[in-house]
């Protein structure tokens, strides 16, 4: 939503798109309705864009670049850095080594990993939080975490291995339907070449070994193979790279990885609670 003291605290980034497009829309001799027009939005949406009472959406300046960016990438590459933003603090150093990864193993315990979630489920999970977020701030976090899936795509592609706890799939954000529609996503996720999913079940077998009960983790790999962990918790963060810890880390993944069901196992689970499967 349009607001006036967005003008006061909008980024640089946002100030600097502003005033671009509106450059380049007053060289073409373009009124806002016509850039509306061009890009699919009002004129009072262009309006707010350019004196940054509503700061450009992720649509909205891919948009903006199919129009306007006469191909020179300034607005494509804007959307990275207004996205980087929108992110928490305690997110922003991370986001970048997650997008460029080679290879990412995760072990979520509370709640889908943000990589995989429907945009449904990020609502609730991140409007439903306490405290009460406005209505703007989730719409701005959501828009991001779900920017954040065009990893699964990247080319070359990136080798993400991801250990759900049994527990976060039976845990119900939103509703019946958003956790159905949140199961058919997850599937779908798993049958992607570059994707393992596995459930960490409930029940650990005769041995009762658990190797997850210290935590959500991401381990990275980066494109120079650097190994990095990062750890969040009630809205605090650490990112590590001492080998040491980061070794330590990797091989509690990998315990925890072979105290999951197997690739094919997990998929039947989920498809049975997306209820696609008898």
């Amino acid at each position: 939503m349009a607001r006036a003291g967005n003008k006061e605290t909008a980024s640089p980034t946002a100030q600097m798109v502003a005033e671009v497009a509106r450059t380049m829309r007053i060289k073409r001799k373009w009124t806002q309705e016509r850039l509306g027009s061009e890009i699919g939005y009002s004129a009072a949406a262009v309006s707010a864009m350019e004196t940054c009472a509503q700061p450009a959406s992720d649509d909205m300046l891919a948009a903006l670049e199919r129009v306007l960016g006469d191909s020179t990438g300034i607005f494509e590459t804007a959307r990275k850095y207004i996205r980087m933003e929108k992110y928490p603090d305690e997110f922003k150093s991370y986001v970048p080594l997650e997008q460029t990864a080679v290879r990412i193993q995760l072990y979520a315990m509370d709640f889908v990993h943000g990589l995989f979630q429907t945009e449904a489920y990020a609502r609730a999970l991140i409007g439903g939080g306490y405290p009460p977020l406005p209505d703007a701030r989730v719409d701005e976090l959501v828009e991001a975490r779900m920017a954040r899936r065009a990893l699964l795509d990247r080319d070359p592609a990136a080798l993400i291995e991801l250990v759900l706890e049994e527990s976060v799939l039976t845990r119900v954000y939103g509703g019946k339907e958003v956790m159905q529609e949140q199961m058919r996503h997850l599937a779908e996720c798993a049958r992607r070449r570059n994707v393992t999913l596995q459930v960490l079940p409930l029940d650990p077998g005769p041995g009762g070994e658990y190797a997850g009960g210290h935590g959500s983790l991401n381990v990275l790999e980066t494109p120079d193979h650097q190994h990095l962990t990062y750890l969040e918790v009630q809205e605090e963060s650490w990112l590590i790279n001492d080998p040491a810890k980061v070794s330590r880390y990797a091989q509690r993944c990998a315990k925890i990885r072979a105290q999951a069901l197997g690739p094919h196992k997990s998929l039947n689970l989920i498809e049975r609670l997306a209820g696609d499967q008898q």
